[in-house]
């Protein structure tokens, strides 16, 4: 006959209950705790150690990943975790080149292998557009159009949208009465397209006309509408940098040596923001880096920041190397801390923290970070655009520094160091192209798992569109040149 537990023998049962799911619980958040900080069981020690964890993409999706020899799953986009040590990373996708890198991998970090750009073993080159001529060629920052201008000397470009497979082209024109001396009998006009603004609407151009120079911004929406920046504020510009998206908002080093703000909505120009300037930068809408001369000392150089809002200038470093010794400057942001890198012959230098405050010479918010030696003196510096990686070259040398690493990566573009080899560009976050030897070739940031796309036309733009799919570039064919792409993303 059934006798119903006693309420002790009852309560005893669901303590016991209870506490073997407490403990159960806790075994396995404790277990995944340990495993998102990278501990795992050594079976050559029969230990648990703690190893790192990494985090894989690629694009396209769906590639095996390989850990020293051995397939992982699931595919990307994935995560995994090894012992701190050398390890060979793979990652494959039938059609596809594969990709792999070798690292250290440190005890208890997390390392992002989530930017891999997969390219295709077949790159097949498709015109989509042709043209008699052509003479320069620059891409929107978002990969949105192209601008093509086929002859210098004529005001007339091809807008090219890039936003879906079937490109559109319109055709744009400067009227004759927005620009000096159009019908001026006798004198050569040369047009050079110069910067595209954030928002990818308005063109900076420079025009030149016998011995002189003025400036142009081209609204791609309403050609009408083009401004005359010289003869509007009737001001000499040696260089001219966008702010914002608004095409109004320009820096331009004027006056011999000056940096002031325009503002071509209200017509006006600023007093002089920096002085004795030799060349300068922005970045993001109002943060200037400069290299320049020193006012107390012409024998000494500066190399500065200005923000706007700034009651001065803050230099950043003085030096007194010779002058023909290359002195450059950039700035970015990452993680929410400024970084600053300075390069002075071969050596460079990173300090990071935040900027100056705006009333006040105190730089001591900014503090050493890093500093590394290039194999020869470094002409070209740039961050990056999400900040993470500094790029440095001279001709077919460059480096680079993994802020998030702390590691210095050289690499050469060509075998022949003393070869002339145009500025490196950034492709997207993590890759960089070069049109070195009439070749597309893109490569990671510190030079690795590096592909030659297709022949180009050196000196011209290469941009990714927006979707990935397509690598767009300028080429030449048996009747001239043409807007030509290679499809990266497989149907």
């Amino acid at each position: 006959m059934y006798r119903r537990a006693s309420k002790k023998k009852e309560l005893i049962k669901r303590i016991a209950v209870y506490t073997a799911m407490t403990i159960s619980v806790f075994i396995i958040v404790t277990g995944l705790v340990f495993v998102t900080l990278g501990y795992r069981f050594d079976t050559d020690n029969g230990r648990v150690e703690q190893g790192g964890l990494l985090q894989f993409a690629t694009i396209p999706s769906g590639a095996t990943i390989e850990i020293d020899g051995v397939a992982i799953s699931p595919k990307t986009p994935a995560k995994s975790s090894v012992l701190a040590g050398t390890h060979k990373f793979v990652m494959w996708r039938d059609g596809y080149e594969t990709w792999q890198k070798t690292l250290d991998i440190k005890a208890g970090t997390l390392t992002w292998l989530n930017y891999t750009r997969l390219v295709p073993k077949n790159r097949t080159v498709t015109s989509v557009a042709q043209y008699t001529s052509i003479h320069a060629s620059l891409a929107t920052v978002d990969g949105h159009a192209i601008l093509v201008q086929q002859d210098a000397t004529i005001p007339t470009f091809q807008l090219v949208n890039l936003q879906s497979d079937d490109i559109k082209t319109t055709t744009l024109t400067i009227p004759p009465a927005l620009y000096s001396e159009a019908s001026t009998v006798g004198v050569v006009h040369s047009f050079r397209v110069d910067q595209w603004d954030s928002g990818g609407r308005y063109v900076l151009l420079q025009h030149s006309y016998g011995d002189k120079k003025e400036w142009l911004v081209l609204d791609t929406r309403d050609i009408s509408v083009t401004k005359n920046v010289t003869k509007l504020l009737d001001f000499d510009i040696g260089s001219a940098k966008f702010s914002g998206t608004s095409g109004n908002i320009l820096y331009v080093l004027g006056g011999g040596s000056d940096i002031r703000k325009i503002d071509l909505a209200a017509g006006t120009i600023s007093r002089s923001l920096v002085t004795n300037v030799t060349s300068f930068e922005l970045f993001e809408t109002n943060v200037l880096t400069y290299v320049g001369i020193d006012p107390a000392d012409p024998t000494k150089r500066v190399v500065g920041l200005y923000r706007e809002g700034d009651s001065s200038p803050h230099v950043i470093r003085t030096v007194t190397s010779a002058p023909d010794v290359p002195l450059g400057i950039a700035t970015s942001r990452y993680f929410n801390q400024d970084y600053v890198a300075i390069t002075e012959g071969n050596k460079v230098s990173i300090i990071n923290g935040s900027y100056p405050g705006s009333s006040n010479d105190d730089t001591s918010s900014l503090v050493p970070f890093a500093t590394f030696n290039f194999v020869t003196g470094v002409n070209r510096v740039s961050f990056s655009p999400s900040g993470d990686y500094l790029l440095v070259q001279s001709g077919a040398n460059f480096a680079s520094y993994d802020i998030e690493h702390k590691k210095v990566t050289t690499s050469v573009v060509a075998s022949d160091v003393t070869a002339t080899v145009a500025p490196l560009k950034w492709l997207d976050d993590n890759y960089i192209w070069s049109d070195y030897g009439g070749d597309v070739t893109i490569r990671e940031y510190d030079g690795a798992n590096n592909n030659i796309i297709n022949k180009v036309v050196t000196g011209q733009d290469v941009v990714l569109s927006q979707n990935d799919r397509y690598l767009y570039s300028i080429g030449k064919n048996a009747t001239g040149y043409q807007l030509q792409r290679v499809r990266m993303i497989l149907p």
